[in-house]
């Protein structure tokens, strides 16, 4: 049984930072595509970063660029999502999902890409 656990979450102020973790069993994540998506309340789910498996390919969604950075830990079987300078329109359910499917696409934001998901941690930016 595949399980994606995400942890890392929590209540920041405008500025600071989090770092979130997603750690999946079963599975050897320099193998898979790894993706963090999130949910704003009334929201639909978005993309935010990607990666594939052999890193020739990472994506952010324009609103995270040069402040989120997604890197990986073969080691430790851990993908990261480093959030610096973070907004309060940054407040969401945050969800790392694994494609285990082969593919030879780059890393993707559609949904439909992943096969797994983490069951989401909550980020919350406020003063």
């Amino acid at each position: 049984q595949v399980q994606l656990v995400e942890s890392g979450g929590g209540l920041v102020q405008p500025g600071e930072s989090l770092r979130l973790s997603c750690a999946p069993s079963g599975f050897t994540l320099d193998y898979y595509n790894i993706g963090w998506f999130r949910q704003a309340p009334g929201k639909e789910r978005e993309g935010v970063s990607c990666i594939k498996r052999t890193d020739e390919s990472i994506d952010y969604a324009d609103s995270v660029k040069g402040r989120f950075t997604i890197s990986r830990d073969n080691v430790k079987n851990t993908v990261y999502l480093q959030m610096n300078s973070l907004k309060s329109e940054d407040t969401a359910v945050y969800y790392c999902a694994l494609r285990v499917r082969p593919t030879v696409l780059p890393c993707s934001f559609r949904e439909s890409s992943y096969d797994y998901w983490g069951q989401g941690t909550q980020v919350t930016v406020s003063s």
